[in-house]
């Protein structure tokens, strides 16, 4: 065993034990969860049996995760800087886990379009959330107040835009990977663009 191997073997030992006490669960408790006697269980999460394939996928259906994510090693790079578009006050990051994803800081000082042709459909899913100030969502045919700590989910098939109410407003938003392409698609400069700014 390598030194890299010793130190996953450790790492998932203490992963079972930390995801057995968030649980509240007795050595005991987890042992007839996996069909493990607990003096088996207390040497697998104390180093002193082998970690089998089978046991390590017993547990982790017990656990209620994956045997992926319970030998999941940590991500050197845990830290990232987003990509600054000072044009649109803007700050842009891409979801490592999911590169389909994308978190979008976004100034807005605009109000949103009144005319409906304004407003964007494409298919997808966005959330977002009002770090400061008061957003108007415009969602099909209403008009919906979000303010500081409030968030808004909605399927973007309906027609919808956002911007800013008595003052600007700060947005955290996220986009799926299909509602990233509908903005990027849509490329026209109206206001929709101009606030995500996508493209």
């Amino acid at each position: 065993m390598t030194h890299g191997d010793g130190d996953l073997d450790g790492l998932v030992r203490k992963r079972i034990r930390a995801l057995r006490l968030a649980q509240g669960w007795s050595l005991d408790e987890l042992a007839s969860r996996a069909n493990l006697s607990q003096s088996t269980l207390s040497r697998i999460e104390n180093g002193q049996r082998r970690l089998a394939l089978d046991s390590l996928v017993t547990l982790a259906r017990a656990l209620d995760t994956t045997l992926d994510q319970l030998v999941e090693t940590a991500a050197e790079d845990v830290v990232s800087s987003p990509a600054i578009d000072a044009a649109r006050s803007q700050m842009r990051w891409q979801v490592k886990a999911d590169p389909g994803m994308s978190v979008i800081r976004q100034r807005m000082t605009e109000p949103p379009p009144e005319n409906p042709t304004r407003m964007r459909a494409h298919p997808g899913h966005e959330w977002f959330v009002v770090l400061s100030g008061t957003a108007i969502l415009m969602l099909g045919n209403r008009r919906i107040r979000v303010e500081t700590n409030q968030a808004a989910e909605f399927p973007t098939m309906l027609p919808h835009a956002i911007g800013a109410e008595g003052g600007p407003c700060e947005v955290l938003g996220i986009f799926d990977r299909d509602a990233r392409r509908g903005h990027q698609r849509g490329g026209s400069g109206g206001p929709e663009e101009k606030e995500w700014g996508h493209g």
